[in-house]
């Protein structure tokens, strides 16, 4: 067996009703100055009412840092920092979806250590000491509870990672009360997001290892489990905890076994058209998907039967085939939309999709097959109306 290491967040509270919790965890700190960031949207829908009044019961100086952004910009993270260090905060709590927590690590960081932004993009640069740190999602998707990741958009658009195991919380708690409110759409795109790393966790060519193997099963068989119930039925609170769990062992498996093409060509689409990140994947999986067929045969048949148990005794060759077409039968009964055009990408766009797709060489080099200019513009190319085009 090949040496591995394996990291994920030091605690995890998982109960209906945890965001309760969040001051008895504040107080274990003793914080008496706490940060709290998120997005108007998350807060004008009420979802923070509950730990904002039991903090301020609680007399704790908190400071509202509501300006996050999907796919928030270096300038967003940036001037949440400095506001952190101006108010001498103690404490960074997140309540949010990926983007939120994404920019609460960074500011748990940058307030500590007064780094500049543009010093630590890049794997295990960020070396330095942060904040206290608490994350509860509120979307099942990205998993960034439990991820040493922050992705942030540059001002030229280029998506970019900091990636360091100092960007770990020091909690995720997850509470499904916080998901009940999600739209539809949203809870389809977030949920494929999910699955998205569990798939690519358990497909990665470099890193892959057992325990992200085993944590990326459970949790698409979770996810797929529960995906169209909380679609269908947004209430359904056990659906909502399935997916809510089975999006941070999601999350667990990904950042220790990277994820790939998938995410290296939705990237783009998020920077450029403003996409929601989940979207942006499940917009081009089903290409990515057949174009790692043949690669990934054995792995995809070996997840097969988790999404569709009629699998399980199929070779693997139609196994594999079998578990990409469970997938798109996902897509569609949870109403995702299946072209790139549904979200303003004309044929002109294609050559700068996938120029800069190829920029996010830290993705590509894990998927199980090498992917060239060529095969991202054909990807996208399909992914834009279904018809495939010759790149330039």
């Amino acid at each position: 067996m090949n040496p591995f290491t394996f990291q994920t967040t030091q605690n995890v509270l998982f109960e209906t009703g945890a965001a309760a919790k969040i001051a008895e965890i504040v107080a274990s700190y003793a914080a008496k100055r706490v940060m709290l960031v998120t997005d108007k949207g998350v807060r004008n829908a009420g979802l923070t009412r509950g730990a904002e009044d039991a903090l301020a019961k609680a007399g704790v100086s908190l400071s509202i840092f509501d300006d996050v952004v999907a796919d928030p910009p270096s300038q967003v993270i940036e001037a949440a920092a400095a506001r952190a260090r101006s108010e001498k905060v103690d404490l960074v709590l997140s309540m949010g979806g990926g983007s939120a927590l994404d920019t609460a690590k960074l500011v748990a960081y940058l307030a500590k250590t007064d780094e500049p932004l543009d010093a630590i993009y890049g794997v295990g640069l960020a070396k330095g000491q942060r904040l206290p740190l608490i994350l509860a999602p509120t979307t099942a998707g990205t998993g960034s509870e439990v991820t040493p990741i922050s992705i942030v958009t540059t001002p030229t658009t280029e998506k970019k990672g900091v990636v360091s195991p100092k960007l770990l919380p020091d909690w995720a708690v997850l509470d499904a009360e916080l998901t009940l409110g999600l739209p539809p759409a949203v809870t389809a795109a977030t949920g494929i997001d999910a699955m998205v790393h569990a798939i690519e966790a358990y497909t990665s060519r470099h890193k892959k290892n057992p325990m992200s193997d085993q944590l990326a099963r459970q949790a698409l068989t979770l996810l797929s489990a529960n995906v169209r119930t909380a679609c269908r039925d947004g209430k359904n609170i056990e659906a909502r905890s399935n997916m809510l769990l089975g999006s941070m062992l999601a999350g667990m498996a990904f950042a220790n076994a990277p994820v790939a093409a998938v995410h290296a060509l939705a990237y783009p689409i998020g920077a450029h058209f403003h996409v929601p990140h989940g979207l942006s994947n499940a917009l081009v999986l089903m290409g990515v998907m057949r174009f790692n067929l043949d690669h990934a045969q054995q792995f995809y048949a070996e997840l097969a039967p988790l999404v569709d148990a009629k699998a399980a005794n199929l070779p693997p060759k139609q196994a594999a085939a079998r578990f990409v077409e469970a997938l798109a039968e996902i897509c569609r009964d949870c109403g995702v939309p299946d072209s790139l055009a549904a979200v303003g990408v004309e044929e002109k766009d294609l050559e700068l999709l996938a120029t800069d797709a190829m920029k996010q060489t830290r993705l590509l080099v894990n998927n199980p097959r090498d992917v060239t200019y060529a095969d991202a513009f054909a990807i996208y190319s399909e992914a834009l109306d279904g018809k495939i085009r010759r790149a330039a």
